[in-house]
């Protein structure tokens, strides 16, 4: 369900247009940004996805101005899938046009399973104020170690990708792990808990 505030527009890509959707709780509200990443295109990943917009919502809460984007060949958004190295080019011409519309506000960077995989590699361009990775697709894509104070996220029973994979992942790096008890993947009954979770551990 879009937020009353919510505006949807086209934003310019490296593919070429963007579909976005921007949450501004308001000049007097703004503390910060945050770009949430959905997960796979191929696989029905939209920007309406319910984790996606459980984050959005969340952020928003905290007095951040919330964007989400369809990935390429998505919506009304051009392009095709490129595995991801597209998708962190095109994030990063949306963080320097949102940089420009709203100002030098404190970047959150958040995404879900594909997204998470989107969104750590555009941290490494960005260095965010804080980085939140949902799910994160460590199975499946080359994640690279991130930094100290990174929110990860995780559903106990996630059948996707299995938590011990994110475990495997994050030792080496010593970072701890956010489990969601009885959680799958894509936190069916259990988006309460998620929005809890970062609410609680992440602010704008």
């Amino acid at each position: 369900m879009r937020h009353p505030r919510d505006e949807r527009l086209l934003l310019q890509g490296a593919a070429g247009n963007v579909e976005a959707v921007i949450g501004d709780p308001g000049q007097e509200r703004r503390r910060g940004l945050a770009l949430i990443a959905h997960p796979h295109p191929l696989y029905g990943g939209t920007l309406d996805n319910k984790v996606v917009q459980t984050l959005a919502k969340c952020f928003f809460g905290q007095g951040c101005v919330a964007v989400r984007i369809n990935f390429r060949g998505v919506g009304a958004t051009d392009g095709v899938f490129d595995e991801g190295r597209g998708e962190t080019e095109d994030w990063l011409l949306v963080a320097r046009q949102m940089q420009q519309r709203y100002g030098a506000l404190p970047l959150v960077l958040a995404g879900f399973s594909f997204g998470a995989f989107v969104q750590a590699q555009v941290a490494q361009r960005l260095e965010p104020a804080r980085l939140v990775l949902v799910g994160p697709a460590v199975n499946r894509f080359p994640l690279q170690p991130v930094a100290p104070g990174t929110l990860v996220i995780h559903g106990e029973e996630d059948d996707v990708v299995p938590l011990r994979d994110v475990l495997d992942w994050a030792r080496p790096q010593s970072l701890p792990i956010v489990v969601v008890p009885g959680a799958g993947h894509f936190f069916h009954g259990k988006l309460v808990e998620l929005a809890r979770v970062v609410n609680h551990s992440c602010a704008c």
